[in-house]
């Protein structure tokens, strides 16, 4: 483990190796359509330029694992998790990150696997580590497989990628709204995080940690149940909308239809028989 950990920090002080120009394969399309909601409903054109925004990704930024070697699977979907997030603004640039790790499970913070205090799935680096971002494999996959659960790792730790692109980690991202516009946010942040407090919210809990996990929580909901948060939290559902300039709704429109289709958790029941129900 040292001499990987040693070979992401020594990795930030030069660039990337260049990488060849891909050519994109058919089999990278099948994954995406079977794997990612976002993608699915996307028009044809879109979805090309999907295309191009995983090949430019892959191009500006490392992706590695540790322990075994890294499927196409892995590889779209750390791009996909980047991608979604930022679709609205299709000129932008994770500028700050140059490379994705992933590991075999939960971690700690030396980046140990199985460990009593491994308990985090994402984390996105600072000071000697600054520039990367730590993923669980498993649990990056299984974001993408329950299509209703509002838990997204990988889109959760691209969140704060987005949050500190102005210089400020604050869980108010600037460079998607302008800062002037920030008082309402937090007003209403403060409003759900009481809400959450007196168990009357559907938000899940680790949004109480603070401004910068509220945002990227509410997010992955945003992303997942872009219905359910709409009805339940509507104000929200319009906060996130202006900054992500995106239909999100869309997605429920793709989810619908795959009820009798097998569970997107990978029970091997109908979707209707497992996760459904609790949707």
């Amino acid at each position: 483990m040292s001499n990987w950990l040693t070979r992401i920090i020594q990795s930030i002080l030069g660039t990337p190796a260049p990488i060849e120009p891909l050519k994109w394969q058919h089999s990278w399309s099948d994954i995406l359509t079977h794997d990612v909601a976002f993608y699915r409903v996307l028009s044809a054109e879109d979805k090309e330029l999907f295309h191009q925004r995983v090949l430019l990704f892959w191009q500006t930024t490392t992706i590695e694992s540790r322990d075994w070697p890294l499927t196409d699977d892995d590889r779209l979907l750390v791009a996909a998790s980047a991608i979604i997030p930022v679709w609205g603004f299709p000129h932008w640039h994770y500028f700050d990150l140059t490379g994705v790790y992933l590991l075999s499970g939960l971690f700690n913070k030396t980046f140990e696997c199985g460990a009593a205090d491994s308990t985090y799935a994402g984390m996105v680096g600072s000071g000697p580590m600054e520039g990367k971002m730590i993923l669980s494999q498993p649990d990056l996959h299984f974001g993408f497989k329950n299509s209703k659960d509002n838990y997204n790792v990988g889109i959760h730790e691209f969140v704060h990628l987005i949050d500190r692109a102005d210089g400020d980690t604050d869980g108010y991202p600037e460079r998607l709204k302008k800062y002037a516009f920030s008082a309402p946010w937090f007003e209403l942040v403060a409003l759900k995080t009481k809400e959450i407090c007196k168990n009357r919210s559907d938000i899940d809990d680790y949004a109480l940690t603070n401004s910068v996990e509220f945002l990227a929580v509410a997010s992955e909901y945003f992303f997942e149940s872009p219905k359910e948060l709409q009805r339940k939290h509507p104000k929200l559902f319009v906060a996130l909308s202006e900054f992500y300039q995106q239909d999100v709704m869309k997605i429920e429109d793709d989810i619908q239809p795959f009820k009798k289709s097998p569970c997107m958790c990978g029970s091997g029941k109908k979707y209707k028989y497992c996760c459904m129900p609790q949707a």
